[in-house]
């Protein structure tokens, strides 16, 4: 359990890592839609989710995990199974309930923070985005968008599945050259919320049975 959060935070989001900006084929309609999306996201004062993180090989998903998400603008809370990682604008907080242990760090410019962000734009680096039509996903009217890189990154092509009358992500599917497979599934989204003030601030003095590594 220890490591994740890490798995999680950068297997599915390798998309992110991609910033080639070669000659890129994307669908307008698809551009439009997640441009929608990405200003929607971004007008929000604090966004909160459900979701469910699955991991598998082919297109079968063969584990999968709970988690919540929270986040104000730049800062972020994420809670997996006994896993909890903060984000308060500077530093990143992984802490590990299992293992009794608290990582701080600041991170890097290879690091990608967690967020819906990240991939509804990372057409925008190096990838090809095809608009695929209309499909139903966990009964939701979805747009099906596809993104295949434009050279090789590691990911064979990522889908988007799309509430575009909400202008909402749905559900995200990454296939990779190794023939692994990471899912998020995405529901009971709130938005403008009363959080507490205290949401994204790690206090360490709540925290006094666990070792806490700096780095």
């Amino acid at each position: 359990m220890k490591s994740l959060l890490k798995k999680f935070t950068l297997g599915i989001f390798a998309i992110a890592t991609a910033s080639s900006f070669s000659a890129q084929k994307v669908d307008p309609k698809a551009k439009t839609i997640l441009d929608q999306v990405s200003a929607n996201y971004k007008a929000k004062d604090n966004v909160y989710f459900k979701f469910v993180y699955g991991t598998g090989t082919g297109s079968n998903v063969t584990k999968t995990q709970p988690g919540i998400f929270y986040s104000a603008k730049d800062k972020y809370k994420l809670k997996i199974m006994d896993t909890e990682q903060i984000y308060d604008g500077n530093k990143v907080y992984n802490i590990s309930g299992e293992d009794q242990e608290v990582t701080i760090a600041k991170p890097t410019g290879n690091d990608q923070m967690f967020s819906p962000l990240n991939y509804i734009e990372e057409y925008k680096k190096g990838y090809n985005v095809s608009y695929m039509g209309k499909v139903k996903v966990n009964g939701v009217n979805s747009d099906y968008i596809r993104l295949t890189p434009t050279k090789n990154n590691g990911i064979k092509e990522v889908k988007l599945f799309v509430n575009s009358v909400k202008k909402q992500l749905v559900k995200l599917e990454q296939f990779s050259t190794d023939n692994s497979i990471s899912v998020i599934a995405i529901s009971d989204y709130k938005e403008n919320q009363t959080l507490n003030k205290n949401m994204f601030t790690f206090n360490k003095a709540d925290y006094q049975n666990y070792i806490v590594t700096e780095l």
